[in-house]
């Protein structure tokens, strides 16, 4: 199978265990979870790749909580940003999710950990709140525990069936990609589905595609790039997928006055694979209270504004 088979099969998938495990509920409503459960197996799959180094003889899933030392955990925050430990990782949870009855507060405890495994770090900024969408106790979810855990059950689950392609190599670039890939199909479909309203935090590929090479046309180097109403970031990331990475030296930075799309852009700047010391999005109104004014000037701004 081709790479753009697979991303077409990976695509119709994803999209269609969207749709099934969401059951009554309003898809626009529901795309919190299926894109939060996508995050965390990514961010799973990563940080266990981290640990391991590349040493097969490393199972970091299978290793019990207490081997890790302050020291292993304060190291791989100063450079992944966040921690996990083995058993709150994704597989594990996915793994037992049909027969765990407290499901759904072990996975607010565990995004609560993440989250808070950053405090006092550079990162905290970027990590902080990035699970506040992914409320396990809605009862968009259901009207009792029973039900919310089947819900989130089936979530987990048919993320956990997604192949991402993943090689003997590990946690390799065309795995990162097709996980990237797969975020970005559900977000467009996701914002073509809710009308207009969708069109405030996803900007149609081929138009982002065409506002990043303009904005960097015959520039050969750029400090960093700009978007002052960035959505869920896919103009910035339309700079990263046409042009080498060197090119965008400091970075990408954003705002965004929408909170749950501030998160999904955040979101996305971690599953194409850029770490949180390069990239900075803020939350907040960019004509009331614009971010950066401090900074050294943009090399590239872009934007689009929805309706023109």
């Amino acid at each position: 199978m081709t790479s753009t088979q697979q991303r077409a099969a990976l695509q119709r998938q994803i999209w269609q265990i969207a749709n099934e495990v969401r059951g009554a509920v309003d898809g626009w409503d529901f795309k919190q979870y299926v894109l939060g459960t996508l995050f965390y197996r990514f961010i799973s799959e990563n940080f266990a790749s981290y640990i391991e180094g590349g040493e097969d003889s490393i199972h970091y899933a299978e290793l019990p909580d207490d081997v890790i030392t302050p020291a292993i955990k304060d190291d791989a925050v100063k450079t992944k940003g966040y921690f996990i430990y083995p058993s709150q990782l994704f597989v594990n949870i996915a793994k037992g999710a049909n027969s765990n009855d407290s499901l759904n507060t072990d996975l607010a405890k565990i995004f609560f950990a993440i989250e808070s495994s950053a405090n006092g770090y550079p990162s905290e900024r970027d990590i902080k709140g990035l699970f506040a969408d992914f409320d396990t106790t809605s009862n968009r979810l259901g009207n009792t525990v029973a039900d919310k855990n089947t819900r989130l059950a089936a979530v987990l689950k048919g993320v956990a069936g997604l192949e991402f392609g993943q090689d003997i190599n590990g946690f390799d670039a065309s795995h990162i990609d097709l996980f990237g890939d797969a975020y970005e199909f559900l977000i467009s479909n996701y914002a073509a589905n809710a009308g207009k309203s969708g069109g405030e935090f996803f900007t149609p590929q081929h138009v982002s595609k065409l506002i990043a090479m303009l904005a960097m046309h015959k520039q050969t180097s750029v400090n960093k790039i700009y978007d002052p109403a960035c959505g869920s970031g896919s103009l910035l990331l339309q700079a990263k997928k046409h042009f080498d990475a060197h090119i965008i030296e400091d970075g990408f930075f954003g705002q965004e006055i929408n909170h749950t799309t501030f998160n999904l852009a955040r979101m996305n700047m971690f599953l194409h694979n850029i770490n949180y010391d390069k990239f900075n999005i803020q939350l907040g109104n960019t004509l009331i209270d614009p971010h950066f004014g401090d900074d050294k000037p943009f090399d590239a701004i872009v934007a689009e504004i929805e309706g023109i």
